[in-house]
């Protein structure tokens, strides 16, 4: 008898761990291959993990709310025949499809399964700061050994506020607590953790769980305001050509293409012809260098059922014409919706745009989707009196309009840039070629 390792898989781009929401199998279930033995969401997406092997699920390595980090064993299954490696590390996959699950076969030899145990164990217990046995509290090898490194010990680590599963105190949690724990070393002169005050509802308060998914963009929210210096400019734009244009063709074009044309691939391709025009905005930052980047990937912040967004990412959109960005935005958002994204479409995005009008905003100041450097906010289109300008003078008329907000990275994007990128997208848009015919 043999035994498969099965590990988490690379979930995507800067994607390091991954909580498990579910099992699908109990130890002892029969196991085919293909067959999803747990579900795992990371702050991107919920996938499920299916099996490369036929077997028996012979050990689960962590629990349900438990967070995994990626080549991390989850699973052990027995399986018959001789032990083989049948699949590269992650490191070493040259192709460019990513499996949904990496699995390495170990031989059924008792002393090298002891001996893992044990290496396996004294990376838990092995630091001189943080005891497990001394606390009730559950603190995970990640969590200890960040805090042995910063020199944190068992007590203050008690006073660290968890966001996780039963007040568990996440990666998250730490890294922001030695960030403040750095500008403001235990927070008062006289040495000691400053107290928080707990919040008490009472009889009447509705108390309502954050989902794992909302808690999740809280901390990537939190973490953006903390990283990038925001500044935003914003600009009206008159549109009334191209909603006039769009009105003419749109069931043409869905005749022919067999897709709807919102306004969406529109703003899009706006977008994309300003990045063209200032390519630093399609940039991130890393320490104290500028990564600018070659591909124009666009995210669009898409809203869940629940109330939650996913970014969805169209990759090369300026590979694709309006026809291209249409099919792309249209089956990305059926997915979001549907919850059948995969981790690699919601990864790798350069620039992000929000459509804050579909919920009736006139604008919204968005906050930038870290690593990236800029973020784009469409306000409703409505009618509105303005003046116009002709050569027999100047007369007030009806007019479409709607104001745009780009919020950008102060620490390289300059008040200028940042102006003249959005206004570049306005002219996009009040400029559009209404001749263009489906």
């Amino acid at each position: 008898m043999g035994k498969y390792l099965l590990k988490l898989p690379k979930m995507g781009e800067s994607v390091a761990e991954a909580t498990l929401t579910a099992w699908l199998k109990n130890v002892g279930d029969s196991i085919a291959i293909d067959e999803s033995i747990v579900e795992v969401a990371t702050d991107k997406v919920d996938s499920d993990i299916p099996s490369e092997v036929e077997g028996v699920l012979l050990e689960k390595k962590f629990k349900v709310n438990e967070i995994a980090q990626v080549g991390d064993v989850i699973a052990v299954i027995e399986i018959d025949g001789p032990g083989e490696k049948v699949a590269p590390d992650f490191e070493e996959a040259i192709t460019p499809v990513e499996p949904i699950a990496k699995v390495e076969i170990v031989e059924e030899d008792p002393i090298t399964v002891i001996e893992a145990e044990v290496s396996s164990a004294k990376v838990i217990v092995d630091s001189p700061e943080i005891k497990t046995t001394e606390s009730s509290r559950f603190y995970s090898p990640l969590v200890k050994n960040i805090a042995k490194e910063e020199g944190i010990t068992l007590t203050e680590l008690e006073t660290v506020r968890g966001t996780g599963d039963k007040n568990r105190v996440t990666k998250k949690d730490i890294l922001g607590y030695i960030a403040k724990r750095t500008t403001n070393p235990l927070g008062k002169s006289d040495g000691k953790v400053p107290d928080v005050t707990p919040i008490v509802a009472s009889g009447q308060d509705q108390v309502i769980e954050m989902t794992r998914m909302g808690k999740m963009i809280s901390d990537h929210m939190v973490n953006s305001r903390k990283v990038s210096a925001h500044v935003q400019s914003f600009v009206e734009v008159d549109v009334t050509d191209l909603w006039e244009w769009r009105e003419r063709i749109k069931n043409k074009f869905q005749n022919r293409e067999h897709e709807k044309l919102t306004f969406t691939p529109i703003f899009i391709a706006a977008v994309v012809k300003a990045l063209k025009e200032f390519p630093l905005l399609n940039s991130s930052v890393s320490e104290n260098k500028i990564i600018q980047k070659k591909g124009i990937n666009i995210g669009m912040a898409t809203a869940l059922a629940d109330g939650n967004l996913i970014v969805p990412v169209i990759k090369n959109t300026d590979h694709l014409n309006l026809v291209g960005l249409a099919r792309a935005v249209n089956d990305l958002s059926i997915r979001a919706r549907e919850n059948k994204l995969t981790p690699d479409e919601v990864q790798g995005g350069t620039y992000t745009v929000t459509n804050v009008g579909n919920h009736g905003s006139i604008t919204g100041i968005p906050i930038i989707n870290q690593p990236q450097v800029g973020i784009l906010a469409i306000g409703v289109i409505r009618k509105m009196p303005a003046v116009i300008e002709t050569a027999n003078g100047d007369f007030i008329g009806i007019r479409r309009k709607m104001i745009l907000c780009h919020s950008y990275d102060h620490r390289i994007i300059n008040g200028a840039m940042g102006g003249q990128f959005v206004k570049a997208v306005g002219n996009a848009l009040e400029q559009w070629d209404t001749t263009i015919d489906f």
